[in-house]
């Protein structure tokens, strides 16, 4: 008996059918490729857009610039910066983090806005968050090199009134709310709750009404840059890239290259292993009218210690 018309036809279609996929194959091979490279442009250009050398910036404590591509351990501070229109702004966050990876661990301190300094450069003793009032990320960075005694190599500046963008281009965020509160007309119940940009700024204002005081502040916005960066690191934001590197680009400053990002991203990893979290020791005192965050030379002396070991400058 012979073959029916659609029997003989159906080589031709299994090859039409190869073709189709093969083309299909291509299509996503190429396409992943634009695609990646279209993710590394944008990327490239936020980053450039980001980037502030300050004169191109080496601690006066280390003497020489850190050599990231021979490993060396590094510093960074991170300012998180309420910056509003008509005001030079405050540093209202400031979080060192050292990273070894050769101890395959990244220590990250809390420092008190409160805390009570020198301010180098102002020669007055105040707030360590004024040092950005007065002389911005320079005096900042200067402040906290002699407040530790340690080398800054790196800062990151977060404008927090412009992180609301960022929250909104990953598709807000969710964080776990230990102290249920209203602040700014908005409510926050305890417990897993997600929110917007606006709910994330006003999250991260609330200070008085927390009876841990700064320190309660303090947690909620690494709440927040961790929720940024749970989600910013889901394969879901990749379709809203060019949203979110455009945030990042208009509220983030730092003196970190495109280069020098990929050389931390392609040798740093093992860093990421242990991330341990310390607090500065002191105690709240009111010196004339302004309160402030009191630490003593014997805590000063552990942090030093602690942090000179992780970059391995003994």
């Amino acid at each position: 008996m012979g073959l029916s018309r659609s029997e003989k036809q159906m080589p031709k279609k299994k090859k039409r059918l190869r073709k189709v996929i093969l083309f299909l194959l291509l299509f996503l091979i190429v396409g992943g490729g634009v695609y990646a490279y279209s993710i590394y442009h944008s990327l490239n250009k936020a980053i450039n857009t980001m980037h502030d050398p300050m004169d191109k910036h080496i601690s006066k404590k280390r003497g020489s610039k850190v050599n990231l591509k021979k490993v060396e351990p590094f510093s960074v501070l991170l300012l998180g910066v309420d910056e509003r229109e008509g005001d030079s702004g405050r540093s209202d966050t400031m979080i060192l983090l050292t990273v070894n990876p050769h101890k395959e661990s990244l220590q990250m301190l809390s420092i008190p806005r409160d805390t009570r300094t020198e301010i180098i450069g102002k020669g007055t003793e105040d707030k360590i968050n004024h040092a950005y009032a007065y002389g911005g990320v320079k005096m900042s960075m200067a402040t906290v090199e002699h407040f530790l005694d340690i080398p800054i190599d790196y800062y990151v500046k977060i404008n927090m009134e412009g992180f609301k963008d960022i929250v909104d281009a990953v598709g807000g965020i969710r964080v776990n709310n230990e102290l249920a509160f209203s602040y700014e007309g908005k409510n926050f119940p305890k417990g897993s709750i997600t929110l917007d940009g606006e709910e994330a700024l006003s999250f991260t204002r609330m200070r008085y009404e927390d009876p841990r005081g700064d320190f309660g502040r303090q947690i909620r916005q690494r709440q927040i840059i961790q929720g940024v960066i749970d989600k910013g690191a889901s394969m879901s934001t990749l379709w809203n890239y060019d949203d979110i590197f455009q945030a990042l680009g208009k509220n983030i400053r730092t003196n970190l290259t495109f280069d020098e990002m990929m050389t931390i991203q392609s040798k740093y990893k093992k860093a990421a292993k242990k991330i341990v979290q310390n607090e500065v020791k002191g105690e709240g005192k009111r010196i004339g009218k302004p309160w402030y965050y009191i630490v003593d030379d014997t805590e000063k002396d552990r942090l030093h210690d602690l942090l000179v070991d992780h970059l391995n400058l003994k």
